[in-house]
């Protein structure tokens, strides 16, 4: 990824952020499941290709993903950073 592809110090962030994600003091709403699972596959695979496929709870992550398709790494990335930071109270 060349356009908004995201600087080191953001990569880092990111890498941390994604590790706190894990130790989150109360689990997430199913809203920011998606929202934390859109933003961190944008931020790592860049945008959603293919069709739903799956049960009802793959359908919602490729929809959730989907409807951020076009967003740039930088930015997915930043997003998920403020995203978990937000949950971590």
């Amino acid at each position: 990824m060349t356009e908004g592809s995201a600087s080191r110090s953001l990569r880092m962030r990111f890498d941390r952020a994604s590790k706190k994600a894990w130790d989150l003091p109360a689990r997430p709403s199913n809203e920011q499941l998606l929202q934390l699972y859109a933003l961190y596959k944008q931020a790592t695979e860049g945008d959603c290709e293919g069709k739903a496929r799956g049960g009802l709870k793959e359908r919602a992550k490729w929809k959730a993903w989907n409807k951020i398709s076009g967003t740039t790494q930088t930015e997915a990335m930043e997003r998920y950073c403020e995203l978990v930071n937000s949950l971590m109270g």
